[in-house]
């Protein structure tokens, strides 16, 4: 697992032949050295599975940056909206620039392979993060039969976990935490979403 210091330490940037930008720590093969390009970006680390979980004016502030790109993919993929906003608070808290000790990136947090199953060419792009990520949590929906609780569990832990459990949520601290903190994000946004309604 890498820390998170070897991670602020360098990141770098290059893009594969098919156009896919990849970020890493790691200098990548001689044939893609010329390509190589240290990143002056300021990264800084995701939040914990088990930071608190309230939306807040700062929270509603920052998301009004990336909820039309939110609201896009949600209809898209047929995943409500509310949902979205709660992985991408509990995942980043709404930084594009963050990264976790294990290498998930951006505002949806994914992993680099999921980013590349998910067709991401930019895991650090806005609007190429959230397409992939509402696009997982749409294979998520269908693999669990939209089952929310299942599908959270999986984002977090891998499809792989759940199935190993029956279908329960896996018995690892923090995929409970982030179950229960995404859970409550979300409810937390479609209260306030039907406030706005009534106002």
């Amino acid at each position: 697992m890498l820390s998170w210091s070897a991670w602020a330490g360098g990141i770098f940037r290059y893009v594969e032949a098919d156009g896919t930008i990849v970020y890493t720590n790691v200098a990548p093969r001689k044939g893609q050295a010329r390509q190589l390009k240290r990143l002056d970006r300021d990264f800084q680390p995701a939040p914990a599975p088990a930071a608190p979980a309230k939306v807040s004016s700062e929270s509603s502030q920052a998301l009004t940056t990336y909820d039309a790109l939110i609201a896009d993919a949600a209809v898209r993929y047929k995943i409500p909206v509310n949902l979205v906003r709660a992985v991408m608070h509990a995942e980043s808290a709404f930084d594009p620039n963050a990264v976790s000790s294990v290498g998930a990136s951006g505002l949806m947090q994914l992993m680099p392979d999921t980013a590349r199953e998910m067709f991401v060419k930019d895991i650090f792009d806005a609007k190429d993060n959230i397409e992939g990520g509402v696009r997982y949590l749409r294979v998520l929906a269908n693999e669990f039969d939209g089952d929310m609780v299942k599908m959270v569990a999986a984002y977090n832990a891998g499809p792989e976990a759940v199935r190993k459990y029956g279908g329960k949520v896996p018995p690892y601290a923090e995929t409970q935490a982030y179950v229960k903190k995404v859970l409550a994000l979300y409810f937390q946004y479609k209260a306030q979403e039907t406030e706005a309604r009534r106002d």
